[in-house]
């Protein structure tokens, strides 16, 4: 009995696999990685390499729902990957409600998903808009609680980012999100 080899599928044959078994048409998916249509045709015709950008192959794995490694192209970024907790939460209930990135994505405006794409792979930080926050809570069906804890936590992070030791200035602080749920409905 001999050993059948192992044939690793073509980059480019992956992505159309992964187009027509989600029905997701190539304008979408050309948006919500950031690229023209036209380079996804090519990509997938191998009229051009599939690329070995980085960026651009992270979308595309993060769209896909596979690690960036099961693309031959990519190569492994030195910089390290910072996980935001916020992140990480949303990726979860994204996997608790059983929807695919793919459905999560179009559920937002189309000039939205890119961006969405890169808060999914961690190179964006959680938008500190309260109402971009409600909308991705209104898509994974969060309550006002959960949307209101990222934020706050993503608000505490900006604080900090730029210069207030936000302990303290823990008064302060506190009042500023006091008002905040008060404003927003949240005792």
């Amino acid at each position: 009995m001999k050993n059948k080899p192992i044939i690793q599928e073509k980059s480019s044959e992956k992505v159309a696999k992964f187009l027509e078994k989600n029905s997701l048409h190539k304008k979408d998916f050309a948006e919500m990685i950031g690229v023209t249509l036209s380079y996804v045709y090519n990509l997938i015709d191998e009229s051009i390499p599939f690329s070995t950008r980085g960026t651009t192959l992270e979308r595309i794995a993060t769209v896909m729902e596979i690690a960036p490694e099961e693309f031959e192209e990519y190569k492994i970024p030195q910089e390290p990957v910072l996980v935001d907790d916020s992140v990480e939460f949303i990726k979860d209930a994204i996997k608790s409600k059983k929807m695919s990135v793919v459905n999560f994505l179009k559920a937002f405006p189309r000039k939205k998903r890119l961006d969405m794409v890169d808060i999914l792979r961690g190179t964006m930080p959680v938008p500190i808009d309260y109402k971009e926050l409600a909308m991705v809570g209104q898509v994974l069906d969060l309550s006002a609680d959960e949307v209101y804890s990222i934020w706050e936590r993503r608000m505490k992070q900006v604080l900090e980012i730029n210069g207030m030791n936000i302990y303290s200035n823990a008064a302060l602080v506190n009042s500023m999100f006091d008002c905040a749920k008060k404003f927003i409905h949240i005792k």
